[in-house]
Formats: C-alpha cells, sequence, structure tokens
C-alpha cells in the first residue's frame, strides 16, 4: 500500500471548510486512506502547526483545537508517528487547560528521562506539573 505523509493544510482544509476544491480534495484523500487504497502518515510537527494555525489564524478556542486534534487521531487509515506521546500530550492539556505543544514537552520528559525543563514559560508547565529548571 501507497504510504503518504499528510502536512497540516490538508487535516486545516477539512477542520475549516474555507477551500472548497481543498476541502474536497482533502476530503476524498481521507476516504482513499478509510478504504485501504493509501496509508496517511503524518506527526506531532504537524499536529503542532495544526494547533498553532487553528488558535492563531483562525481564532478557535483551545477545546476547539484540542477537540480537533482528537478528530485527527481517530482518522482511519492514519498512521501517527510518535502516537502514546502524542495521545499522553492531549490528555495532559486536556486536564492542565494548557496548549498542546506545552502538553507535548511535558509529556516528552518521561521518555527522554529529563528531570526538568528550562522555559520562560513557567506557569503554563507549572500548571502541567513539570518540574521547573532554575538558571
Amino acid at each position: 500500500m501507497k504510504r503518504v505523509f499528510t502536512d497540516s493544510n490538508v487535516f486545516i482544509r477539512i477542520l475549516t471548510r474555507d477551500d472548497s476544491d481543498q476541502q474536497r480534495r482533502a476530503e476524498q484523500l481521507l476516504k482513499d486512506a478509510e478504504a485501504g487504497k493509501v496509508l496517511l502518515v503524518t506527526g506531532p510537527p504537524v499536529l503542532f502547526e495544526v494547533t498553532w494555525t487553528l488558535r492563531r489564524v483562525y481564532d478557535i478556542p483551545r477545546d476547539g483545537v484540542l477537540d480537533a486534534v482528537r478528530r485527527i487521531l481517530a482518522t482511519k487509515g492514519l498512521e501517527l508517528t510518535d502516537r502514546a506521546l502524542v495521545e499522553d500530550a492531549l490528555r495532559r492539556a486536556l486536564a492542565s487547560q494548557q496548549e498542546f505543544a506545552d502538553a507535548y514537552i511535558a509529556a516528552s520528559l518521561d521518555p527522554t528521562a529529563c528531570e526538568s525543563v528550562a522555559t520562560f514559560n513557567r506557569e503554563h508547565f507549572a500548571k502541567l506539573g513539570v518540574q521547573l529548571h532554575s538558571f
């Protein structure tokens, strides 16, 4: 089966419905994946682009953005690199009311065996229960 890496703009067209031609083509691609004609592949950087774009360009509230991530994760015929880490980040973002990207960084501490995070964004990471590095 053909593997096709899927960029953020494919998901954004479906989620925002702001370009009917691209939306139609993106929806057909997802239908092809659901039918087993292609295997779509994507990764965390794509999800970061999706969440940033939805928040900053389309002014979608955080909860709506996290719902969009859930919808992407539920796509049939989609392989997601680092799926366990992404799912952990989504859980953390929902529980802490923080942004997905910050929650992903917090979730990344465990597999990397890091004890703390060096950041100037201390308030957000404190809400995620992360040990902060003093510097």
